[in-house]
């Protein structure tokens, strides 16, 4: 399934307004190739509407939106839920009759035996709206990890959702306003974090939570999932957690191989892609067709591990090699994510989105492999610094007055240079000690180049949100597993690959998301996760019956795009037109100076601004076809 889109009449409204052409309207908007409009719903100021990318049961029994028999319930659902089979048994047993072999029926008579309490039961991915016509509510739900997303926003009245902003962005007179908080946090990050948008009036759904409204307005949103404090070492015993491991990752992903339509896997050559072609393998009685995606540029380059692994396991494997003229895609980018995203890698991923929309229909990945055991180099130096957190805080309180007294003549020493910049950290916030490892432009970055627009905005870090999951946690490096799995994870890597892979109405499934699995690796201690430097210690000691040793052990790559060395060749004139062209100057967000600063340091090899040059770039392109053209454009551009 692929979209949903739909409002609800506030009773506070003095409007009237045709819902069915309106949701109409906004279903048209999410109607991506590859799927069926199965039409809207409308009653007593509740329209429903939906796209469907048919995965689980094809025939019209499953089609949406779908109606209770007694006609009080009806839902729109996005996404899979994995355990429908045994839910629908369940049910049965209380009596519930079904038409279909879909999930959604399964959800549909969930909500009529639990009400909101369904969700919590769900093992999948989902977005999900179902209207109640005993209780006058509407219940907005996402799932634990946010794998599908689901924006709300008020106009005029008119409570609007949808599975993107564009569906939002179609209802008639809706005012396209840049929120320039938002841009200010996208600026930090390069996405834009929840529960903000790009534009003004409009939000995202939280991850692992429902939202209940009713026809006077909100009411309230409820939590239903908390992971607990990663890596909290409850299970210690490694030779038991190896094999638990792979019967866990076995089983998520014999989970995720259902489907009624053909499937395949993301193989970038990497560990997690790797583990999961290797886990396909063994339930699969045909070849695994696998996608990968190399650059000519070989330190970006992993084609050749993905090849030991498709060659090991009999894939039937596929390559495409990007290259730079591969820019021309930028427009499709930025229709498609609707919002500025400046992860470079979307290029990739749209790419092997594409290769494999023409072989399968499903493809699983290695999404949250990194998050579960600790596999970014940036949680290295998380170790290598926990020291700090045992020096007590009225020492470290004195670190910034130390450093200035070191005398100015040891500048040329870089044992004082590290001493100082040591120092003068000791009294940061855990947030702002880990904020450089994940972050484009930082708060020094913006008082030097703000422009009027953004001033505002100068005393508001944005690492701030990141804050809560550390004082949550009981390490520093757990506290940045944590605010990543919270924020980059759901915000950046998935939205990347849930829009990339509903371009091409392809569905993308990732078992190492499951959220039995999460909680499991959750209570693996630190010490296994790494271990003499090595990251994702017990994930590789498992998996070396599997996959091979120079494969496992190497250093990691990441799905990295060269963009540094793009935009020192082949896009550098690209940059500078784009970037200090009137336009984007008069827009107030930085100083004409400095992005031409930021420009000619990095084509002159004297600072990498290759992040921060890319998220300026996306921005500008953002504000030229969403803020500035007074059209909606209904097609992605060819």
């Amino acid at each position: 399934m692929c979209g949903i889109a739909g409002i609800l009449t506030s009773t506070s409204a003095k409007k009237t307004i045709d819902l069915s052409n309106v949701v109409g309207q906004m279903v048209r908007s999410i109607n991506h190739r590859g799927q069926d409009d199965n039409g809207v719903h409308v009653q007593d100021g509740v329209g429903l509407g939906h796209t469907r990318l048919s995965i689980i049961d094809l025939s019209k029994a499953g089609h949406q939106p779908m109606v209770s028999s007694n006609e009080r319930v009806r839902i729109v659902f996005n996404g899979e839920v994995y355990n429908f089979r045994d839910l629908r048994k369940e049910l049965m047993e209380y009596g519930y009759h079904f038409k279909s072999n879909s999930d959604t029926e399964v959800i549909l008579h969930g909500y009529e035996q639990w009400e909101n309490g369904v969700f919590e039961r769900l093992r999948g991915m989902f977005a999900i709206a179902i209207s109640d016509d005993k209780h006058g509510t509407l219940t907005l739900a996402r799932d634990r990890v946010g794998v599908k997303p689901l924006f709300y926003g008020w106009h005029d009245g008119f409570l609007l959702f949808g599975s993107e902003i564009k569906a939002i962005l179609s209802f008639p007179k809706f005012r396209r306003t840049p929120n320039m908080r938002a841009i200010h946090h996208y600026l930090t990050y390069q996405y834009i974090p929840a529960p903000w948008s790009a534009f003004e009036g409009i939000w995202k759904v939280p991850q692992s939570s429902y939202m209940l409204f009713n026809k006077d307005g909100y009411v309230l949103t409820k939590k239903y999932w908390q992971i607990q404090s990663l890596s909290s070492g409850k299970l210690n015993k490694r030779e038991s957690n190896n094999q638990q491991l792979l019967q866990l990752l076995d089983e998520s992903v014999k989970l995720r191989m259902e489907s009624d339509v053909p499937v395949g896997a993301f193989l970038s050559g990497g560990v997690d892609s790797s583990a999961v072609v290797a886990m396909m393998a063994k339930h699969s009685s045909v070849p695994i067709k696998t996608f990968c995606i190399g650059f000519d540029e070989k330190e970006y380059d992993e084609r050749a591990f993905a090849r030991q692994v498709s060659h090991r396991y009999g894939t039937d494997h596929h390559e495409l090699v990007v290259k730079p003229n591969a820019m021309g895609i930028l427009p499709k980018l930025v229709w498609h994510y609707n919002e500025p995203f400046a992860d470079p890698s979307a290029i990739a991923t749209f790419y092997v989105s594409e290769l494999a929309s023409k072989e399968v229909k499903v493809v699983l990945n290695g999404d949250g492999g990194d998050e579960n055991f600790l596999g970014y180099r940036r949680y290295e130096e998380c170790m290598r610094s926990k020291w700090i957190g045992y020096i007590p805080k009225e020492i470290r309180e004195w670190g910034p007055r130390l450093a200035r007294k070191l005398p100015v003549s040891l500048e040329g020493y870089r044992p004082a240079r590290v001493a100082r910049r040591c120092l003068s950290r000791l009294s940061d916030k855990d947030s702002m000690r880990y904020g450089p490892s994940v972050i484009s432009f930082s708060d020094e970055d913006k008082w030097m180049g703000y422009g009027e627009a953004m001033e505002e905005f100068m005393g508001e870090s944005s690492l701030d949100l990141l804050e809560p999951y550390f004082l949550e946690s009981e390490s520093y490096v757990s506290g940045a597993a944590c605010a990543d799995i919270h924020t980059y994870l759901p915000d950046d890597l998935l939205v990347k690959v849930d829009i990339a892979s509903m371009a091409y109405g392809l569905e993308a499934r990732s078992p190492f998301l499951d959220h039995h699995f999460l909680e499991w690796a959750s209570q693996i201690p630190v010490s296994q996760k790494i271990r003499a430097g090595q990251t994702k210690y017990i994930l590789k000691k498992a998996l070396e019956p599997y996959l091979p040793m120079d494969l496992l052990y190497r250093q990691k790559m990441g799905f990295g795009v060269p963009i540094q060395h793009w935009l020192r060749h082949d896009l550098k004139g690209f940059a500078y037109e784009i970037l200090l062209s009137d336009k984007a100057i008069q827009r107030g967000i930085f100083k004409k100076d400095y992005v031409k600063r930021l420009l000619d340091e990095n084509s002159e090899g004297r600072r990498s601004n290759h992040t921060r040059l890319w998220a300026l770039i996306m921005l500008e392109l953002w504000f030229q076809m969403w803020i500035d053209s007074s059209e909606i454009f209904h097609t992605a551009p060819a």
